[in-house]
């Protein structure tokens, strides 16, 4: 397969590493010509992961017309640019979406800004840190096309990286774009250093959140029970590796959002949580974590927001 993956970040740059592990022909497409001349010459990324290894794939530009002959683009950028960059897609190649939010513009899910083309989204606990040093993960690929997840699977299973598939596309774009913003949660309860206790509560009502919310929308329950939901959910907001629990670290220890954003770079769960608490009041169901988030990005005290959830009326679980 003749591979394109469109964003050379960290997750673009690992997710390379696995297509070539797999045999496949790739690009790395880069949004700056100087980062790709690098890779071209160095068999390297000194941007992002400068440990990976990839003497296997060539480098090129966004705009370079030869992507046109592409099997596959695998888009890995920000949310903000998810949009811009399917539009400008060449030929009629399918999507594989790595992008885990939602569109700026309308709060929709990403997969719904690409058309005319079969698309797939692909979401896990797969930090790209360990994704390119060969350590084993799983994920999952969803699509409404059955016949496609399931040829993404065979083509990029291996046991170092475990392919399940899934015809639950709403679900795992939910689960996707929801996790982060639990993340900032978690990483407020660490900065606020309020103990694993209260971490693992939030946690588990976040995922209650996850679930409430895609029930809401059409999504399978038992897909927030597997790797796009708990499994992701939880290495977001524990991982070292992770820029949105980090990046709630920082805001509880006094840092305002585009200083962690300058420090940590991009950090999806600080677009997400608005456009996730729109879309709750559009169907109509309550997230007290994200509109707790949402709060404290406007300003308020994380303080007294900790002290609000933990002050909610009681209910049954």
């Amino acid at each position: 397969m003749k591979a394109a993956v469109v964003g050379a970040g960290a997750w673009g740059t690992a997710f390379s590493c696995i297509l070539a592990a797999r045999g496949h022909e790739v690009t790395l497409a880069c949004r700056d010509p100087e980062q790709a001349q690098e890779i071209e010459a160095t068999g390297r990324n000194p941007r992002y992961l400068p440990s990976a290894d990839l003497s296997g794939v060539s480098a090129t530009t966004v705009g370079d017309p030869d992507l046109a002959a592409a099997d596959l683009f695998a888009v890995a950028v920000p949310s903000q640019a998810f949009r811009a960059v399917v539009e400008a897609l060449p030929g009629d190649a399918p999507v594989l979406s790595l992008t885990k939010g939602l569109d700026p513009q309308t709060g929709g899910r990403l997969s719904e800004l690409v058309a005319g083309r079969p698309v797939a989204a692909l979401s896990g606990p797969n930090f790209a840190e360990e994704i390119a040093d060969g350590l084993p993960a799983a994920t999952v690929i969803a699509s409404e096309d059955e016949a496609f997840a399931l040829e993404l699977q065979r083509a990029l299973s291996s046991l170092a990286f475990r392919v399940y598939a899934s015809d639950d596309l709403t679900g795992v774009e939910l689960c996707a774009a929801a996790k982060n913003v639990v993340a900032l949660a978690a990483g407020g309860v660490d900065g606020l250093r309020l103990g694993d206790n209260a971490k693992a509560a939030l946690i588990a009502r976040g995922l209650a959140e996850m679930a409430r919310l895609g029930e809401a929308c059409g999504a399978r329950p038992e897909t927030f029970a597997g790797l796009a939901g708990m499994g992701d959910l939880i290495v977001t907001c524990w991982s070292r590796h992770g820029r949105n629990r980090h990046a709630g670290e920082l805001i509880a220890q006094g840092a305002t959002p585009d200083e962690a954003i300058v420090e940590l770079g991009t950090v999806e769960g600080l677009t997400t949580a608005p456009l996730l608490r729109d879309l709750s009041h559009r169907v109509g169901i309550e997230l007290p974590i994200t509109e707790g988030v949402c709060q404290v990005l406007d300003g308020s005290d994380l303080h007294a927001l900790a002290e609000g959830l933990m002050g909610r009326q009681p209910t049954r679980e």
